[in-house]
């Protein structure tokens, strides 16, 4: 009888429950010999060394220490790293992709949820329901209650410029075309056939920022890319527009973020931010026209589950010569969030 691929769990236990659910690892084990009561955060010791000797798989996520030439040099027969999170870029030495190991990542079931967010986040900034509601919650007892009438708003007939034709930047692009807006993209490495494709108006920075009522950012944390937004261009910003932040926090310039929201200019929403978190007490929290949430785009609760049929699945696909789905290559780590 043929040898079954061995698999080893590397990621966090808070997160292994929601991600590999029982049916998954049901699945899974249909797959793979895997220990399912044994998750590693550390490859160091004795146990996790006796579990990499073993080791065809990894399946990682979020927790997973990082694979190195250590690492890869105690799992001899290690064949692929099927990572249940987003990015790899933190958990995976180039040495890896240098040894021909295959490395998949979720990240595509991961962009799904960050994508309905961003949606989400677009409607209600355009209406100004975070900096109307703040209002209309501060009203003193017995005066009228602001029921501001709205004028300017919604999303509707709004320019958008989104920010990097990413993997959730597409997402955004083809979750827009359900709107009557006009879409811009700023992305250096997307032709204007392509852009046209997405549908959207392909344009320079300061084009974008100075046409778009809301704008969406979904590029990577580059050297290259670090306060893409700053004082310059958020100043190019019309009167009441929004800036929403799902990406990396580097992307913006805070301090002349923070001047610009506390005119009342411009509004923001921020799901990410430089530093993260932000200091307590920091004066975006109390902005009005600030709404700061706690990195909660991507994969969370329920929706967790997602990443667990991901990397199952590129299992399955792994194992039976089907070419994967999620598969990063060297050339890209550079480039991924």
């Amino acid at each position: 009888m043929p040898r079954r691929p061995v698999a080893v769990f590397a990621l966090a236990p808070w997160a292994f429950g929601g991600v590999f659910p029982a049916d998954l690892l049901t699945w899974l084990r249909q797959l793979v010999d895997i220990d399912p009561a044994t998750t590693f955060t550390s490859f160091d010791g004795p146990a996790a060394a006796a579990a990499l000797a073993e080791a065809e798989i990894l399946l990682t996520g979020w927790g997973c220490p990082h694979i190195d030439a250590g690492v890869l040099a105690a799992a001899p027969r290690l064949r692929a790293v099927v990572h249940a999170a987003g990015t790899v870029k933190a958990r995976v030495d180039p040495v890896v992709f240098e040894q021909g190991i295959v490395v998949s990542s979720a990240a595509e079931a991961n962009a799904v949820p960050v994508a309905d967010y961003t949606m989400a986040m677009l409607v209600l900034g355009a209406k100004r329901a975070f900096s109307r509601a703040r209002r209309y919650a501060a009203a003193v007892e017995g005066a009228p209650r602001d029921w501001l009438p709205g004028d300017g708003t919604g999303l509707h007939d709004c320019t958008v410029g989104v920010i990097g034709a990413s993997r959730i930047g597409r997402h955004v692009l083809r979750r827009l075309r359900a709107y009557e807006v006009e879409v811009l993209l700023h992305d250096p490495y997307v032709s204007a056939v392509e852009a046209a494709r997405l549908g959207a108006e392909p344009v320079g920075m300061d084009d974008l920022c100075r046409r778009a009522d809301l704008v969406t950012v979904h590029a990577p944390a580059l050297p290259e890319t670090r306060h893409l937004l700053d004082a310059r261009r958020l100043d190019l910003l019309p009167e009441g527009a929004v800036v929403i932040n799902t990406a990396r926090g580097s992307l913006i310039d805070t301090d002349a973020l923070t001047r610009s929201c506390a005119t009342g200019r411009i509004s923001a929403v921020l799901d990410v931010t430089d530093p993260e978190p932000l200091p307590p007490g920091h004066p975006l929290f109390a902005l009005p026209n600030v709404l700061i949430t706690p990195h909660l785009a991507g994969a969370q609760g329920r929706e967790t589950r997602r990443l667990g049929e991901f990397a199952v699945a590129e299992v399955s696909r792994f194992l039976g010569g089907r070419p994967l789905l999620g598969q990063v290559e060297l050339e890209q780590l550079p480039y991924i969030a």
